[in-house]
């Protein structure tokens, strides 16, 4: 325990624990009495000075054996703090830099100066100087280059406060209904670092998890475009490219976001991806977005285009999960039922989509897996059932 705080049930906890607990876990109780903490309440993390004094002369006790006395820690911001801040960004521009330094290094101590910051309004005001730097960025980069790359970095450090404040739901709800915040971070990856592309993606997953259908409905081609991008980029991080598959997932059900995926490159990009990734959870969202995309004619047209579309898609197939196993054989459902040319199905028989849909009715892999596996080999049996490219020991397993 190296800051002890008193919750309103009367017990102590270390600070950074109990914060972690109310404020990231999201629980509403105190762990040892049970009760319901207000979400007032929570927030009011009283310190247990005389606790504290204890640890560190305890400490300076035990010096001998290497114990170091346990600094004071900093006390939690307040409102006022918080709102001078803000308010000198606001009206000297020249100082904007070092406010929006000053509001990180609060944010990073601990959670109750995040809740502080997003209470005062910290959050919004974040959010309108991404939106009007990237704007003005966007008129300057061919005029003034010096502007120009100021304008990106202060916006850069303003998304790095943004994100690091880890905003509650409410606070992310809020800054979903800016509808020009949502622009701004699509226009903001052309030009940001790779840092801060990692940072937009990462916040755009957490504000469209949280955000009504109606907003999912009018997302913009360049948004699909710059995902796009996201995932072809080899210097992007394991959990942007996750969490860029996570928003597909969210918005491709809604509106014509498939077919603006589709146009932005979403299916080649992802069928690349899948022949070289060995991550199970990467694999498994790949295939869920590529399920969704094939529900449509164009996504389906671009899956079979490619030359290794439906190869690796049956590849995948008991090689990863239940989850990747079914998706995979939705994929191959939607091809042979809506897509499948006569040049369609021969090549599924050739490259061995066939006798792995056969193989999948002989092991234990999911009844509707299976139902969907023997549906596609009942549409075409008379096109594959008595073809030589599958093996003696798979033709038993082939549905009459």
């Amino acid at each position: 325990m190296k800051d002890p705080v008193t919750i309103v049930t009367g017990i102590t906890y270390d600070r950074d624990s109990i914060e972690k607990w109310i404020f990231s876990q999201k629980n509403n109780n105190c762990p040892v009495t049970k009760q319901v903490i207000l979400s007032d309440a929570a927030a009011d993390l009283t310190p247990n000075i005389t606790l504290r004094r204890l640890i560190q002369s305890w400490c300076t006790l035990h010096a001998a054996q290497g114990i170091e006395r346990l600094p004071t820690p900093k006390p939690p911001v307040s409102k006022p703090q918080i709102l001078k801040i803000l308010k000198d960004a606001k009206n000297i521009p020249q100082m904007q830099m070092k406010c929006l330094q000053r509001l990180r290094s609060i944010a990073s101590q601990n959670q109750t100066n995040k809740r502080c910051m997003e209470t005062v309004g910290t959050a919004e005001f974040l959010a309108s100087l991404i939106v009007k730097n990237t704007l003005r960025a966007s008129r300057s980069e061919s005029s003034s280059s010096e502007d120009f790359s100021e304008l990106i970095k202060v916006s850069e450090e303003a998304l790095s406060v943004l994100y690091g404040l880890q905003l509650s739901e409410s606070g992310l709800k809020s800054l979903t209904l800016n509808g020009e915040f949502l622009e701004s971070l699509t226009r903001f990856m052309q030009y940001a670092s790779y840092e801060s592309r990692v940072y937009a993606v990462m916040m755009l997953k957490s504000m469209l998890e949280v955000a009504d259908p109606a907003q999912l409905i009018n997302l913009r081609p360049e948004f699909f475009v710059e995902l796009a991008q996201i995932l072809r980029d080899q210097h992007v991080c394991q959990n942007a490219s996750k969490a860029t598959l996570k928003i597909l997932i969210c918005v491709c059900p809604w509106g014509r976001n498939k077919m603006k995926a589709v146009e932005a490159g979403i299916v080649p990009t992802l069928i690349d991806l899948l022949l070289d990734s060995t991550d199970k959870r990467a694999c498994e969202m790949m295939l869920m977005v590529l399920d969704l995309l094939c529900q449509c004619a164009d996504g389906r047209s671009e899956l079979t285009k490619h030359g290794a579309g439906l190869a690796i898609v049956s590849k995948k197939i008991l090689r990863i999960s239940h989850v990747a196993s079914e998706r995979a054989v939705r994929i191959l459902h939607s091809v042979s039922k809506f897509s499948a040319t006569p040049g369609i199905l021969q090549e599924m028989l050739q490259i061995g989509v066939v006798a792995k849909l056969c193989l999948v009715l002989q092991v234990d892999c999911g009844v509707k897996t299976k139902e969907r596996a023997r549906e596609i080999l009942k549409l075409h049996a008379r096109a594959w059932r008595n073809s030589s490219c599958i093996h003696n020991s798979l033709i038993s397993s082939y549905p009459s």
